[in-house]
């Protein structure tokens, strides 16, 4: 009898697994017919499509601007160190900031900054 019973029971939930992934696949599916572009957050229309590309400049100032966070990143540990470490750690700091901001004096005279 309970050879029986657990045989009922592995084909209830045999089904009932089946039912849960037909009726998630039916709530995913993706719809017939096209949906129209509606304004979002400011109400304007928009002037392109979502996925356009973006203009090469914008990843000159994204990579600065991961510089940069990346340099606060290795400031914020810094400060905690600074007084068991000594003057070593103000040298490498400035150190490590001029080299930052060499980069961006070469890219500033290289026009990369420039929008014109």
């Amino acid at each position: 009898m309970s050879g029986i019973t657990a045989a009922l029971f592995l084909l209830g939930v045999a089904l009932l697994a089946v039912a849960g992934l037909y009726g998630a696949a039916r709530a995913v599916r993706v719809g017939s017919e096209a949906l129209s572009a509606a304004p979002f957050g400011s109400g304007l229309e928009p002037m392109e499509h979502a996925v356009s590309r973006f203009h090469v400049r914008w990843y000159t100032v994204t990579l600065l601007f991961l510089a940069f966070d990346m340099e606060m990143v290795f400031m914020y540990p810094w400060t905690r160190v600074i007084s068991a470490m000594g003057p070593s750690a103000v040298i490498e700091m400035f150190v490590f900031l001029a080299v930052l901001v060499v980069g961006v004096v070469y890219a500033w005279r290289e026009g990369a900054l420039r929008w014109t």
